[in-house]
């Protein structure tokens, strides 16, 4: 990040500077404040920064952005709100940069897809994205702070709860090109429908151009019965013939998937170092990304060879002759559905696939329906064995012995769970561990690792 003075960082959050001073480095916490630093005192539902003021002077910070009267001895810019302030600054520094910024939603997904596009822009790019899970209005303000003069380009992911988050965080980050992998019913219980969903994800256009390139799952039953005349739709998929960008020939083998990708520019071999169907619909999102930015069909197919896992999320560990699947970070039917495709391609014949899951959270009054889909899944993929934790998920273990798995347990409390799990594994086992990010299924994983013999 440059310089800021407290007089530019006044007239971009439209605040009141009280005193002169020069920050190189922007805080919320004041831990982690510094010399140099503007500390941002933001009040949260639990915790207001204004408590912090002094621990973050005592540990360096130059000024300080308030939206409270404070006294201090280091010069403030005091701001109706500040995190309103926070999206403002982020805003006025992002636009400073002439460079192609994506913006992607979805259900689910969404991280993958970031990370595959991001390894796409850097076939042509020196790419910047968001970090860790900073998607939301105090995340994706730190990472358009990050921004250098050696960036030239930047993917951004955007989460969101409720209705309007997404409108607010793409007016922040001023998209060209936008991406929604999905629909499906993750935080249906704050937005009441599917069809409320899909209007949240289409709040992304509020920050795009009219005219502008957004990507859209031909596949999804919703997206692709949507109409935006005032702007450009570019479709992928694998079942619809009339995407733009679409995948034939999908082979899976143990850590790969291979497809033809077929796009207005040509067709292409495209091997993924990861499996499942789910990860094919996010690097055909990538290369489309790539296309809108004249990346070549065959350089973008060579980036995707680049990509790899992020935090939790399908993470493959090999310890003492038993794979673990990690995908602890969230969790709904439709990617519960993808972690059993993903378990049994990983089940070579011989081996037991066992498959632990927990609550999906945020279902309101779906959750009892998507349970019970999950155990669904978890039976008709063909595993051998279901665990599940979790008050709902007991809805799951139910459903999948009606449809018929015969070896289900189901368990309320972690520590029988792992007791009984950590007692039947043995070498050769793939065992797939996930849950909403609540339920704290890593947990279990440790666990798990801990009880194995090299």
């Amino acid at each position: 990040m440059r310089t800021f003075t407290t007089e530019e960082i006044a007239r971009a959050t439209g605040g009141i500077a009280d005193g002169h001073a020069e920050v190189t480095s922007v805080v919320i916490d004041n831990r982690e404040a510094r010399p140099g630093s503007l500390f941002i005192a933001i009040k949260g539902e639990r915790l207001d920064g204004h408590t912090f003021i002094e621990p973050a002077i005592e540990a360096g910070a130059t000024a300080v952005l308030c939206h409270k009267e404070v006294s201090c001895n280091v010069p403030t810019v005091r701001v109706a709100d500040t995190t309103r302030a926070f999206l403002d600054l982020a805003r006025s520094y992002r636009l400073e940069y002439d460079i192609p910024v994506v913006a992607l939603t979805g259900s689910v997904g969404k991280t993958t897809t970031k990370e595959m596009i991001w390894c796409v822009l850097n076939a042509k790019f020196h790419a910047h994205k968001t970090y860790k899970n900073w998607n939301n209005e105090i995340g994706l303000p730190k990472v358009l702070l990050q921004l250098e003069p050696e960036h030239t380009a930047l993917v951004l992911e955007l989460g969101m709860n409720h209705k309007g988050e997404i409108s607010t965080l793409s007016k922040t980050a001023l998209p060209d090109i936008g991406v929604i992998t999905n629909v499906g019913v993750s935080h249906i219980e704050n937005l009441g429908s599917r069809e409320g969903i899909l209007a949240a994800k289409l709040e992304l256009l509020d920050g795009m151009e009219p005219g502008s390139p957004i990507l859209l799952n031909k596949d999804n039953d919703l997206l692709s019965s949507v109409e935006l005349p005032d702007y450009r739709i570019v479709w992928f998929g694998i079942h619809a013939p009339d995407a733009d960008v679409r995948a034939e020939g999908i082979r899976y083998g143990d850590d790969t998937t291979t497809f033809t990708a077929v796009t207005p520019a040509g067709s292409c071999t495209v091997e993924l170092p990861t499996t499942g169907e789910h990860n094919v619909y996010d690097a055909l999102a990538a290369l489309a990304v790539g296309l809108q930015l004249d990346i070549p069909l065959e350089d973008a197919a060579a980036a995707l060879q680049n990509y790899r896992p992020a935090g939790m999320r399908e993470n493959v560990v090999e310890k003492g002759g038993i794979t673990v699947i990690e995908d602890c970070y969230n969790a709904s039917p439709d990617s519960m559905r993808a972690m059993a495709e993903t378990l049994t391609l990983k089940g070579a014949p011989g081996r037991r696939k066992i498959a632990v899951i927990g609550d999906m959270l945020e279902l309101g009054d779906y959750a009892e329906q998507a349970h019970a889909l999950a155990g669904q899944y978890m039976a008709e993929a063909g595993i051998d064995l279901l665990i599940t934790y979790g008050p709902m998920s007991r809805f799951a273990a139910e459903s999948a012995r009606e449809h018929g798995l015969r070896r289900v347990f189901d368990f309320q409390e972690k520590e029988d769970l792992i007791r009984q799990l950590t007692g039947m594994l043995k070498p050769g086992d793939v065992v797939a561990v996930k849950g909403s990010r609540g339920m704290q299924m890593e947990e279990i994983i440790q666990k798990i690792y801990d009880n194995i013999r090299e």
